[in-house]
């Protein structure tokens, strides 16, 4: 009995020098992220350059700007965040504190060496983070998991929100919401109606139908997932039915 409270205070001991050593090593090899300066600096690269691809061969000039500004959440249609949340899985998602200290930090060590979420809106939280460290060429589990808790340490919940809609690929030359709402509907994103920012949200992530919109591909079944969306987002009152009846209403975008 007493040899197996050795070795497990000696494993204890080891992990206690060993994972902190593998944190400060890997963060080490990561680009700068010691502000939100330092990732507004990374994306504008790497953004206004995919960007500028595409204007490159175009003949008519593109009135959307090619320059990445910082992304500003006050700008965001709030219906399009409670679409975004809901299917984050974390429709309470700024009802409750944001996770810090050691349940963050099991978070993180979970999502490495078990791929098992703890549950809590921490999660969404960790993925939102991991996705941002994506966006600036980290990869690999363990670097993304420390680039997340370093974001995660300056970064609020509407940031997180504000960032990953604006990083979001949908093809060449198309990132963020703001590009593919004048792409799919010709006119800004807080120019778009609730029914129309249903639509957008069918291009957003886990639901991946841009290419489907684009093209008016199927509007029918396009209409049934944008119905049912609204639905569920009024079922969670996140909207008012009445808001969203009238949402149902309106006809696909590309069926005008």
């Amino acid at each position: 009995m007493k040899s197996l409270l050795w070795i497990i205070l000696f494993l204890l001991g080891l992990a206690g020098v060993v994972i902190p050593l593998t944190y400060l090593y890997t963060a080490s090899r990561l680009p700068p992220l010691e502000s939100e300066f330092d990732v507004e600096k990374q994306l504008k690269h790497s953004i206004e350059g995919e960007r500028m691809s595409l204007r490159a061969g175009q003949y008519e000039k593109n009135p959307r700007p090619i320059t990445f500004t910082r992304p500003d959440f006050s700008r965001l249609p709030k219906d399009l965040v409670a679409l975004y949340i809901r299917h984050l899985g974390c429709p309470r998602y700024f009802q409750t504190p944001r996770e810090d200290g050691p349940a963050w930090a099991w978070r993180l060590f979970a999502g490495v060496t078990a791929g098992a979420m703890p549950p809590g809106d921490g999660g969404c939280e960790r993925l939102l983070s991991m996705r941002i460290a994506s966006a600036l060429n980290i990869q690999g589990d363990l670097p993304q998991s420390v680039a997340a808790h370093r974001l995660h340490s300056f970064m609020q919940k509407d940031q997180l929100i504000a960032y990953d809609l604006a990083i979001i690929y949908f093809e060449r030359g198309i990132v963020g919401v703001e590009d593919a709402a004048f792409t799919l509907f010709g006119r800004e994103l807080g120019e778009l109606q609730l029914s129309e920012l249903a639509e957008l949200q069918l291009a957003l992530p886990p639901f991946g139908y841009y290419d489907d919109l684009k093209v008016c591909r199927n509007p029918t079944v396009i209409r049934q997932n944008r119905d049912m969306l609204l639905e569920d987002l009024a079922g969670w009152k996140l909207v008012s039915e009445d808001r969203a009846r009238n949402a149902i209403a309106q006809p696909v975008f590309c069926t005008k």
